[in-house]
């Protein structure tokens, strides 16, 4: 059987994949001030495809690669299906998202 941690690097590197597949992968990070929001998702300050590249994409990395608690709930499906509600292309995005929240949540 998978770890969880084993299953959430496949589901990081998925992500990766759906953004540049959707070209929304930057090839610059947005400013460090951006990065520093204290808002959930940094909804002031980053779209959310910025936010996942440059925050959670990193942050999730660092807790599988040293094996650390990972959160159990990121609650980020509903916000992506309200952000891409328009774009019938970021389905398959909006659905990797769902499915790393209930591994998330499975622990």
């Amino acid at each position: 059987m998978h770890s969880i941690y084993s299953d959430v690097a496949d589901q990081l590197l998925q992500l990766e994949v759906e953004l540049r597949r959707l070209d929304l992968w930057q090839a610059e990070a947005p400013p460090a001030e951006a990065l520093d929001s204290g808002e959930p998702f940094c909804v002031d300050t980053l779209s959310l495809p910025q936010w996942l590249q440059f925050v959670f994409l990193p942050r999730m990395s660092l807790l599988v690669e040293r094996e650390q608690p990972l959160p159990r709930q990121c609650g980020i499906a509903p916000i992506a299906e309200e952000y891409f509600k328009d774009k019938a292309t970021a389905a398959p995005l909006v659905k990797l998202l769902g499915d790393i929240d209930a591994r998330l949540r499975l622990g």
